[in-house]
């Protein structure tokens, strides 16, 4: 009876994995089997602190320093400016505890459509420290202004206030990209400090650092194939901070707790893999969301999109005319096996629904569903999903 029960669980488990259809790569991605291989050495036989002196801890020390530099030649900066971290939110928070504490920064730019991470932690320097902050002008497709962004930091730094600019270089929700190298330059012209959470663009798109003006960047693996619970934040050679974690003397001193040894080796191979196949991979994920697009449009009445220019490659964030059909759209898809969200996987279980839409005014008259693709979607998982949507609205 056991043994029969134990059969009928795992054939429906391997059921429900062939039928599954996962397009919410945006919110995290399936682990790379490269990658994997590249970690089960430091979670089996090299198990060493790498804090040791004897040879197990030297091997874990070997293979941190090797992945840190493999991370920062892709980057285009040196290893001395990559601190591994926990993921983007810990990158995040430290950038900006760090810009207000060490960097002594009293005013802050943000926008309205930034993750929370960001945004939770301006509002916490705000009310507990007294930090100003404000947020720069928008176009309805999301688009940073930068004559807005500019007039900012002018009337800013004619007042005396030292400014940070925290603006993401790609929208987790709806794709928008920032021209981080203007932006960039405005700061640098202006003595602001740049932070940019870059967790949806780092792993997608080639990116050398040395040629943006940026004090801080944030990443996490789990976005590009790599493990959860691994990120880095980049910091440059323009600015001396604190540690951020107290304890032991890792990281350069900088982060205390011993290292994420297998976290990091993944993260580097992850990083590895992404350009290694950038071409290839990024030329196929457009291709099916240009298809899903296009199949959008001639199957169903009304439907419109977020940020079509200058948008993520690997995020189509979908515009549904809202009736009484299309409000349960989620749990419709969620009840056929197709994953998807309506924004943030962080607040996806708020009822107060995304942000990001009604900083545009789009939740009004609109159902909002992201879908975002990897290298390990197909077309026909998108002729499935645009049938059912079709059947459920």
């Amino acid at each position: 009876m056991k043994t029969a029960f134990a059969s009928a669980a795992n054939n429906t488990g391997t059921e429900m994995k062939q039928t599954r259809i996962y397009l919410d790569n945006a919110a995290t991605t399936p682990l790379d089997k490269e990658v994997l291989e590249a970690m089960l050495p430091y979670m089996t036989d090299h198990f060493g602190n790498p804090s040791s002196i004897y040879s197990y801890g030297r091997e874990t020390r070997l293979a941190i320093e090797n992945a840190r530099k493999t991370a920062a030649k892709i980057l285009g900066v040196k290893p001395a400016n990559i601190f591994f971290t926990s993921g983007g939110t810990e990158s995040n928070n430290t950038a900006i505890a760090a810009s207000v504490r060490d960097l002594k920064c009293d005013h802050i730019i943000t926008s309205p459509i930034e993750h929370h991470a960001v945004l939770h932690t301006v509002e916490h320097y705000a009310a507990y420290n007294k930090i100003e902050h404000s947020f720069v002008k928008l176009d309805e497709h999301g688009h940073v202004d930068p004559v807005d962004l500019e007039n900012q930091l002018s009337a800013l730094q004619t007042s005396g206030k030292k400014v940070l600019v925290s603006l993401m270089h790609a929208n987790n929700e709806i794709g928008v990209l920032l021209d981080i190298k203007k932006v960039g330059a405005l700061c640098k012209a202006h003595g602001a400090v740049f932070h940019s959470d870059c967790v949806q663009t780092v792993g997608h798109y080639p990116m050398d650092l040395s040629s943006v003006d940026v004090q801080f960047i944030s990443a996490a693996g789990h976005k590009f194939h790599g493990p959860k619970g691994i990120g880095i934040l980049y910091v440059s050679d323009d600015v001396e901070i604190k540690p951020f974690i107290f304890g032991g003397g890792q990281e350069r001193n900088m982060r205390a707790g011993t290292e994420n040894v297998y976290g990091i080796v993944g993260f580097a191979k992850a990083l590895e893999i992404s350009v290694r196949d950038h071409e290839k991979d990024s030329a196929y994920i457009r291709s099916l969301k240009a298809y899903m697009k296009q199949s959008l449009t001639d199957s169903i009445e009304g439907v419109s999109f977020n940020c079509t220019d200058n948008a993520l490659y690997t995020v189509l964030s979908v515009c549904f005319q809202r009736n009484e059909r299309s409000g349960f759209l989620l749990m419709n898809l969620d009840i056929n096996n197709i994953c998807v969200s309506g924004g943030s996987a962080c607040s996806s279980g708020a009822d107060a629904g995304s942000h990001v839409m009604k900083a545009l005014n789009k939740t009004d008259q609109h159902v909002t569903i992201r879908f975002s693709f990897s290298k390990y979607n197909t077309k026909e998982e998108i002729d499935r999903v645009v049938e059912q949507l079709v059947d459920i609205i």
